[in-house]
């Protein structure tokens, strides 16, 4: 039977229910497409790094971490080495990286993928640092090395927003793009909405595990920004860095601005944009009162929706309800799938 070897760097929630996904469709990947799917490598930063070119065990691993929260290196060949010393020596066929993204400048991760590009290995990422940073370069790589470079989980966890314009809106040309991709923001606006405070609604977020410990990336807009410029250099070629959005959060919303919208029938939310001036893209993200009659004011808790302006198909819009981490997983799922294919 045909293998096709991964490298994981990464090993959070999302790249759990990957190998979840893995292990529960086995079968159904070898009946379909003839291949049988390993890991042979996982990187991380605080569990250790693994290695077994037969294949690690998921299962077995799955299990362990559950309960020690690190790697059992004793059951596998263990080679300690650094993530850009796995992309160049071991024998694999696809790269996922999963490390956490940097706002500031998308590495490593960038260098991670160019890494294993210029080896000729395929390359997946559900960092948005390198489709928000280095989108063009590592397109024109993968294009000269005859692989793919795919990143359908960077935006919308596994909802295929990317995979939509390229193979079902042939020759649509994008005008603009406008959403709501962060569920910090917006879980803090419907909770404040609901009547809490600002700090009341973050400290119930966090509790829920909707609201990172430190949340001033979410609610600054920074995340937001690498989104819509993902999305941006993706869809409309826009070829710009985050900073080149036009960035405002939530973090000087009060609760008077929220009860102001609502007596005026409208709710504030958190909304990304870009759209065209001539040849150029412009992108933002700044807070602004919506009617509650527009699609976007439906968009509660920890859904998202995008909505795309096109030459020939009019406007489209994608909403993804309520995701959990398995979404985010099914996207990188989904990108492996393409490879096989």
């Amino acid at each position: 039977m045909k293998t096709f070897k991964i490298l994981l760097l990464g090993f959070g929630n999302a790249a759990k229910a990957y190998c979840r996904l893995l292990i529960e469709k086995e079968e159904d990947i070898i009946k379909k497409f003839g291949f049988k799917v390993l890991v042979i490598g996982i990187a991380t930063g605080s569990k250790g790094k693994l290695v077994n070119e037969n294949g690690i065990d998921l299962k077995l691993l799955l299990d362990y971490v559950e309960k020690n929260n690190t790697f059992d290196s004793s059951s596998y060949e263990y080679r300690k080495m650094t993530n850009s010393e796995m992309i160049e020596k071991l024998e694999y066929d696809g790269l996922i990286e999963l490390t956490p993204l940097n706002i500031d400048s998308g590495e490593p991760a960038i260098s991670h993928i160019k890494g294993a590009l210029k080896r000729g290995k395929h390359a997946i990422t559900g960092n948005k640092g390198p489709i928000a940073f280095a989108y063009k370069e590592l397109k024109k790589q993968a294009f000269e090395k005859n692989v793919k470079f795919l990143y359908e989980t960077t935006v919308m966890d596994g909802t295929p927003i990317f995979n939509l314009l390229e193979y079902t809106l042939p020759l649509c040309r994008v005008n603009s793009v406008s959403g709501i991709f962060n569920t910090t923001t917006n879980f803090i606006l419907v909770e404040m909405e609901k009547g809490k405070t600002y700090e009341e609604a973050v400290e119930e977020g966090k509790r829920r595990g909707f609201v990172e410990a430190d949340p001033s990336m979410d609610i600054e807009g920074f995340d937001s920004a690498a989104k819509t410029c993902a999305l941006l250099n993706a869809l409309m070629d826009a070829n710009i860095v985050p900073s080149d959005i036009r960035r405002k959060g939530i973090e000087d919303i009060k609760i008077e601005d929220i009860i102001r919208a609502k007596e005026k029938g409208k709710i504030i939310k958190l909304l990304c944009r870009g759209y065209r001036d001539g040849e150029k893209v412009i992108g933002e993200v700044v807070p602004e009162e919506v009617d509650r009659t527009d699609v976007l004011a439906t968009i509660d808790g920890t859904s998202s929706v995008l909505k795309i302006e096109t030459d020939l198909m009019g406007a489209i819009t994608v909403i993804e309800n309520d995701p959990e981490i398995e979404q985010t997983g099914y996207g990188i799922f989904s990108d492996t799938m393409r490879l096989l294919k």
